[in-house]
């Protein structure tokens, strides 16, 4: 069977949320499958293929076009619709696609597309008027239509792909994303060198996820001052690590603007082995976002014996379960109150620690690639 894939979210020089996802996922597929043919797709204007080298092999291709991104996307995807991405690639049987992008194929190929969230949807209110533009212009119910069929990667996103775009629960198959994680990460050295390099201490509060309106950061901002204005004897710093998002200067302001803004601390970007050393060395972790379609960064947190605090909405009740201390990301009050409980309570940080790890066991590449190789040889 010749399987196609569209590579073009690899493109993005760091690698997080889905194309992390991508990469990691479609590393562990091309382990476990020894028999079909692959051609992974991408289009750029200049050429990448070195950057993709690692990929090909026998049984592995990787195929690029080289136009302009807008060319190829709004003038020969969106207005033409043409060329047909599995013709590209000479013709496959089934052409997957882990995220929405501009896509069109032939009536001789089955078309698999894998839907993270619609929170764009949902709530684009927390979204740039470019980001919204973006989406509309994607076109994301024809996607949806013209797939064989829709992989939700929670019940959540399922549910939402029903009530929003009213796709049939039939055409919807879930399957959870996986975290693999080094067990050597855990036995990493902690870094006194790094901390120095951000003005940070040990036992800090930590979040992680680019800075957006999605994160809620400001109400975690807020529920960090009620806890440091009526506990005078916690004073762990709030650290917050991610890139720079859209529509996020109430963020920066409320952290300016704070009693404690000496103990809030922006990293920005940080690579693998900073995160790890951050992870290792911090007292909570609090993940307070308005929507999510998964969420990996609790999870990565559970990994480094972390306990975890996280909203209560979307997927993180189905993804987390008991293994998190859930909270109304609407009340700055109710985080503050977790975050007490979790900083003072010894127990309690204990009893999550374990449910944490016991809860990592449902996830991992090797079973989220065996249910997509299923899906394949299904079709």
């Amino acid at each position: 069977m010749k399987i196609g894939v569209d590579i073009r979210a690899l493109m993005d020089e760091r690698y997080s949320g889905v194309p992390a996802y991508t990469e990691q996922l479609l590393k562990e597929i091309l382990r476990q499958d020894q028999q079909n043919e692959y051609y992974l797709f991408y289009n750029s204007f200049h050429d990448f293929s070195s950057r993709f080298s690692s990929w090909e092999s026998e049984r592995v291709k990787v195929i690029g076009t080289h136009f302009p991104n807008k060319v190829f996307n709004y003038l020969f995807q969106k207005i033409i619709g043409r060329p047909f991405l599995d013709k590209i690639l000479g013709g496959v049987d089934i052409f997957w696609s882990p995220h929405f992008n501009f896509s069109n194929f032939s009536s001789n190929t089955k078309n698999i597309l894998t839907v993270h969230d619609l929170s764009f949807l949902r709530a684009p209110e927390f979204f740039s008027w470019r980001k919204n533009c973006w989406h509309k212009l994607l076109g994301v119910k024809r996607l949806v239509g013209q797939a064989s069929v829709v992989v939700a990667i929670s019940e959540n996103t399922k549910l939402d792909l029903i009530d929003i775009l009213n796709v049939p629960a039939e055409k919807i198959k879930v399957i959870y994303s996986g975290l693999n994680l080094p067990e050597e990460n855990i036995k990493a050295v902690p870094s006194l060198d790094l901390l120095a390099k951000y003005g940070i201490e040990g036992g800090f509060i930590l979040a992680v996820g680019t800075i957006e309106p999605r994160k809620n950061l400001d109400g975690l901002i807020k529920a960090y001052e009620e806890l440091r204005l009526n506990n005078q004897n916690l004073n762990n710093q709030l650290v917050l690590v991610g890139t720079s998002g859209w529509r996020n200067c109430h963020v920066y302001e409320a952290a300016t603007n704070s009693k404690f803004s000496q103990d809030i601390i922006f990293t920005g970007y940080v690579d693998e082995d900073e995160k790890i050393n951050l992870y290792l060395q911090a007292a909570a972790f609090v993940f307070p976002s308005f929507y999510e379609g998964f969420g990996f960064p609790p999870l990565e947190a559970m990994f480094y014996n972390l306990p975890v605090i996280a909203a209560n909405n979307s997927s993180l009740p189905e993804v987390l379960a008991d293994s998190a201390l859930l909270i109304n990301p609407n009340f700055p009050s109710e985080i503050a109150s977790a975050l007490k409980i979790i900083l003072t309570d010894q127990t309690v940080r204990e009893n999550f620690q374990t449910a944490g790890k016991e809860r990592l066991a449902l996830f991992s590449w090797e079973k989220t690639a065996r249910e997509y190789l299923k899906l394949f040889n299904s079709l």
